[in-house]
């Protein structure tokens, strides 16, 4: 339970408040062996067998060795899990492709299993795809989508005109239209020069036009990247945690995928959140978002705690 509670109040602060840091020792980080993935591995200190968990990171130019994914893991280790993080080619050029799920298939098939997996924003998508993979779906206990996506389709539609609806909830936010092309630009060889010039026009109904017609190969393309596809080829446990006011990727998303598998499947909407980091205030709403995640927390420690 103060473990729990601990790294709770270390992680919604963003590190303002460190009392999980105060208790526990740093663990090691050291490389993890794995054929044709970058991965580095973190253990608890003092304690070598600590519950298997492969964290996939989000958009970051440094894979990795990003400060946050870095802290992340620390902060996990020091929760009683071993922690395995490999770098993800695709989230480095901010270009995600269907072969960026190898490197958490090699990581999950080295680590003795069964595995917590966890997904951070983006990174959900290849944890996701990873976790129903038959190679080594067996090999994972738990999914935690951190902020994660459910359809590559719809996450384009948001990035590129704002909009977002899944059954009742829907609505619009606004983004920075520099934004939206250096997006656009991250993926131009997906595009033929006519559509990205009308993309990178950053005009959200023209977008709305081009996402209309989407050319074969690219909805080919974004049907590969889309966990809801296979999320009833999960057979582990689901865990989808979403801020309400999240601008990164909608909420609707993590509603989208636990209505596509919700056997053995919980949501967890906040307001203490925004995208994948703390956010919220404080009153009794914020109280019931942190019991909330304390009980994921507590069930996820616990079981690390025991097989350690």
């Amino acid at each position: 339970m103060l473990r729990a509670c601990a790294f709770l109040a270390e992680f919604l602060s963003q590190g303002r408040y460190a009392p999980l840091s105060r208790l526990t020792a740093p663990p090691a980080r050291e490389p993890f062996p794995v054929q044709g993935a970058a991965v580095d591995r973190y253990v608890p200190a003092g304690l070598r067998g600590g519950r298997p968990l492969v964290l996939v990171h989000g958009f970051t130019p440094d894979g990795k060795d990003d400060p946050r994914a870095r802290e992340a893991a620390a902060l996990l280790a020091r929760a009683g899990f071993e922690v395995a993080v490999p770098t993800i080619p695709g989230l480095t050029r901010g270009r995600l492709r269907p072969e960026d799920v190898e490197p958490v298939v090699a990581t999950l098939a080295a680590r003795a299993g069964p595995a917590v997996v966890v997904g951070v924003s983006v990174g959900a998508g290849p944890a996701l795809l990873a976790a129903a993979d038959s190679r080594v779906r067996d090999r994972v206990s738990a999914v935690v989508s951190l902020g994660g996506y459910a359809s590559a389709e719809e996450v384009l539609r948001f990035w590129l005109t704002g909009v977002y609806a899944f059954g009742p909830v829907q609505g619009r936010v606004l983004h920075d239209p520099e934004l939206v092309r250096t997006f656009v630009r991250a993926n131009a060889d997906m595009l033929d020069p006519a559509a990205r010039a009308e993309l990178e026009a950053a005009d959200p109904e023209r977008s709305a036009r081009f996402l209309a017609t989407l050319p074969p190969e690219l909805q080919r393309y974004l049907d590969a990247l889309s966990p809801v596809r296979v999320a009833r080829d999960i057979r582990a446990r689901l865990i989808l945690v979403h801020g309400r006011t999240d601008r990164s990727v909608p909420y609707t998303e993590s509603l989208r995928l636990a209505a596509a598998r919700p056997e053995r499947t919980t949501v967890a909407l906040v307001g203490v959140m925004d995208h994948v980091e703390g956010g919220g205030g404080a009153g009794w709403r914020e109280l019931r978002d942190f019991v909330a995640l304390w009980r994921v927390m507590y069930a996820l420690i616990g079981a690390a705690r025991s097989s350690g």
